[in-house]
């Protein structure tokens, strides 16, 4: 399994995400073993929490100071989308397996999820790669906000907290405080095996 520690720019760091995300989300639905269910969605919350995190708290920014009034309606539909995803996410992670809405919640979360990765990968991470590129003060731009988008996964919940909101500071301030409550329990949760590791550390 691919690891994600590094990336040349800000659309190998997303798009890499992204294709994580559906490998765990495909894992789940596509198999009827319990405890292989379990320890792929638990990876599949895990990536995701972080990933959408990391985005308000790097990406969205990028977008309104790169991109201007476009770049701001960007990132407030995004910041909408994450909320509805991070809302449905939070139903998922309380679940379990032998649960009746299980796949049926995991199903209809990864299909608003779909869309929005879409998006992102067709319209909004390619507008911002071509501001960047057409501007020579802004070379380098886009490799760093990759870097920082890694760091910051590092340092952020791995589990849904809708309630901390998707605009900075607050959302970065509750991250703080949820994120060790989070990765200590990530220590009893069932992950699959040692080539993915939960140790958000080791990513």
């Amino acid at each position: 399994m691919a690891t994600t520690s590094s990336a040349s720019n800000v659309t190998d760091a997303l798009t890499r995400d992204h294709r994580e995300i559906e490998t765990y989300y495909n894992e789940v639905i596509n198999s009827n073993d319990h405890d292989h269910q379990e320890r792929f969605g638990n990876q599949f919350t895990w990536e995701l929490a972080r990933h959408s995190v990391a985005e308000e708290l790097i990406i969205y920014p990028a977008f309104e100071k790169y991109l201007g009034t476009k770049g701001h309606e960007m990132a407030e539909k995004d910041r909408k989308e994450h909320h509805e995803v991070k809302e449905a996410l939070k139903k998922f992670q309380n679940l379990k397996p032998k649960d009746a809405e299980y796949i049926p919640t995991l199903k209809s979360l990864m299909a608003s999820l779909s869309q929005h990765i879409k998006e992102e990968e067709h319209d909004d991470i390619p507008a911002l790669e071509k501001v960047l590129s057409q501007d020579h003060q802004h070379t380098g731009v886009s490799e760093e906000l990759a870097k920082k988008f890694f760091r910051t996964k590092v340092l952020v919940p791995s589990r849904s907290h809708p309630s901390a909101g998707e605009h900075p500071p607050f959302e970065t301030v509750m991250g703080l405080l949820t994120a060790p409550i989070d990765h200590i329990a990530d220590i009893f949760r069932k992950f699959p095996d040692q080539k993915i590791s939960p140790n958000p550390s080791t990513k």
